[in-house]
Parts: structure tokens; sequence; C-alpha cells
């Protein structure tokens, strides 16, 4: 449960290898996430601060939670208050993802944001049970 195939992906490169100033060598620091096991489920908090809850989306898909967040700039807004000089804080878009297996729903999963955690409650579900060979007689 919970395979995590991000950690090793160089976030400062695009797919084909080019340098990426949006991630940048900050990139090992977005979405740090806490996993805790208890006998009926598990809590995950990630880190997501600066966002608005409105910029932040769960979808759950052939037994995969994608967690979404998005921050853009408003070019309008940023003319209003000067020219940047210097731009240090995040704006873009970042996504991670979880297997959690087939048997959850959507109704399963619960989920909330505060002071910059997103906190999502997952039970445990039994995986469904395979059916034994079962022989049937011959008669004759």
């Amino acid at each position: 449960l919970f395979d995590d195939d991000w950690m090793d992906f160089p976030f400062d490169r695009d797919f084909w290898g080019k340098k990426n100033p949006l991630y940048g060598k900050n990139a090992k620091n977005m979405m740090k996430t806490d996993i805790r096991e208890h006998d009926n489920g598990y809590e995950v908090d990630i880190d997501l601060p600066g966002f608005k809850k409105d910029e932040i989306s769960l979808e759950l898909e052939n037994g995969y939670l994608t967690v979404s967040a998005a921050k853009g700039l408003d070019k309008d807004e940023q003319d209003k208050k000067g020219k940047y000089i210097r731009r240090e804080r995040y704006a873009g878009a970042m996504q991670r993802s979880f297997y959690v297996g087939d048997t959850l729903t959507q109704e399963d999963i619960k989920a909330k944001y505060d002071n910059g955690i997103l906190s999502i409650s997952i039970p445990k579900k039994d995986a469904k049970a395979v059916e034994t060979k079962k022989t049937i007689a011959i008669e004759g």
C-alpha cells in the first residue's frame, strides 16, 4: 500500500531532461507527506502551505489517490502592484499519487485542509476474497 514512485524523480528537469525553473533546487521540499497507520486505517498529512482550499483537488482512479495543487500568478494583479524584481514564492502546479487499493470508493476517503496541512483519512478495507477452487462432482 502507498507505493510512491516519485521519490527519485528529478523534479528540476522536465520529461526530456531540460531544466525546469519552476521547481529548481527546492523540489524536494514540495508536498512533504507523513503517513500514519492505525488499526482501522491510515492518516496522511501533506504540507501545502500558501494554498487555498479551492486550489487543491483529490481524485481516486484505478486504486490511485492523486493529490493536486495549483497556484497561479495573476498578471493583471502583478501589474497593478508594480514590477517584481525577484519572486521566490511558489506559483505553479504539483501532484502526487499514492496507491490505496481497488476496494476503496471516494465516499470512503475523508479530507480536511487546515493551516496549510491537508489531512486525509483512508480506511483499511479487506481485499476482495479470491474464490477458492471448488470441485464439481461428475455423475455417471
